[in-house]
């Protein structure tokens, strides 16, 4: 099988094919992680929290940024590399376009950024500028103090539109695919099947195209694993195995589970 592209994925949601996303931050994860068969490798900046230690992902900068995406494009043949736009470095479309640009050019294939309005001309920027766009939705951790914690997004009626509202004019604006992150099952369902990019969700629902975790969650290094993650290492019994258990239950349909794995 070829790379993993934009495009492929595009196709999985057309034929109604899900794939699997884990996040990786160095080269030996990305190895493991590719040769399993996940299609997606997220280099994310949640490795201020599983990597460096912090309490949030704010402190990580565009140096960490592209210092580990370098690291898993070493490791990786296959997978599509997605990376994170780190705190800040959508200030400005121009601040946007550099920052992105540093990260292609450490080996990203796609670019996500956490989204609201603001953001709009930020990711019609990059799209001109031939970079693929991931629109991150709902539960931002950049914004986790203006949230006030980590909550659930999309709960009250208005919220849920807004937010809806959001997903058409991020994917307008160029977006080449979502990723929606803690909001209701009902409005993660709603968004995927609403839209035509493909929809990547974590606490979202089992209607998304695609699912990500962190993978720390994934083999149990995670003291107080967040509810809609899960431990495959268990069914798995090895690291290889639980990749594998976890892209299997992804693509067959078995994970994430309605009501266990999502917010109502």
């Amino acid at each position: 099988m070829g790379a993993i592209t934009v495009n492929t994925l595009a196709e999985r949601r057309r034929a109604g094919e899900r794939f699997a996303c884990l996040t990786a931050y160095d080269a030996s994860f990305a190895r493991l992680l590719d040769e399993q068969g996940v299609e997606v490798i997220l280099v994310g900046d949640s490795l201020g929290m599983v990597v460096q230690g912090h309490e949030t992902t704010l402190p990580v900068t565009l140096d960490d940024m592209v210092y580990h995406t370098a690291a898993v494009a070493r490791g990786a043949r296959r997978a599509l590399i997605m990376a994170d736009l780190p705190f800040l470095g959508d200030a400005d479309p121009a601040t946007a376009l550099a920052q992105s640009g540093a990260l292609m050019r450490a080996g990203a294939h796609m670019i996500k950024i956490e989204c609201g309005a603001t953001q709009i001309p930020v990711v019609e920027r990059l799209v001109d500028a031939g970079i693929p766009v991931c629109a991150h939705l709902g539960l931002t951790p950049q914004a986790v103090h203006r949230m006030g914690g980590y909550r659930v997004q999309g709960r009250d009626a208005e919220a849920a539109a807004q937010l809806e509202s959001l997903a058409g004019r991020l994917e307008k604006a160029g977006a080449q695919a979502l990723l929606l992150e803690g909001v209701t099952e009902g409005l993660a369902t709603a968004v995927a099947r609403a839209g035509d990019v493909p929809v990547i969700g974590i606490g979202a629902s089992p209607a998304c195209d695609g699912q990500v975790l962190v993978i720390a969650d994934v083999i149990g290094l995670t003291p107080n694993p967040p509810r809609f993650a899960r431990d495959f290492l268990a069914e798995g019994g090895s690291l290889a195995g639980a990749v594998r258990a976890y892209v299997g239950a992804v693509r067959e349909g078995r994970f994430p589970e309605s009501g266990v794995h999502t917010f109502s």
